[in-house]
């Protein structure tokens, strides 16, 4: 009995800690976004020291509300270029070399492009909040799917 009521009263932290599966090679993002027919949403962010990165990442990529529809409606993928943490080299070239083919001017920058990796959409940090975003994601998406 004491076990139940201890799993209905941390149940709902359990759910929104939900892990949000972010991939960092493109070919496997296209291939996925083929595959499940979604477009790619790609954020070029300067993780640890750009202040509307981590915004955005606080107030919208951590929340339930944006990874539930992530999980149904896009593939997500991070080229992060940051100052501090150290990256994989293969993984900071290839982010470089994406970074000039989409000529990306600062951070962050919010990609939507099909599993060609044609751009549908550019965005960035917008204020409000997830949900917010999420408005602001499916009216980018359906425009393009008309």
């Amino acid at each position: 009995m004491k076990l139940s009521i201890l799993l209905l009263c941390i149940l709902p932290f359990v759910s929104q800690a939900k892990e949000t599966l972010w991939l960092s090679n493109f070919e496997e993002a296209k291939k996925i976004a083929k595959q499940e027919n979604k477009p790619i949403l790609m954020n070029f962010t300067g993780s640890d020291w750009c202040g509307w990165c981590i915004r955005l990442e606080g107030e919208v990529f951590r929340e339930l509300s944006f990874k539930t529809f992530a999980e149904k409606n896009l593939v997500l993928m991070k080229l992060d270029f940051p100052s501090r943490k150290k990256l994989d080299k293969k993984i900071l070239a290839a982010n470089e070399v994406l970074a000039e083919k989409y000529g990306i001017q600062g951070y962050p920058t919010i990609l939507i492009v099909d599993s060609e990796g044609s751009v549908l959409a550019t965005t960035g940090y917008q204020k409000g909040g997830a949900d917010n975003y999420v408005k602001h994601l499916k009216k980018l998406i359906d425009k393009n799917a008309s």
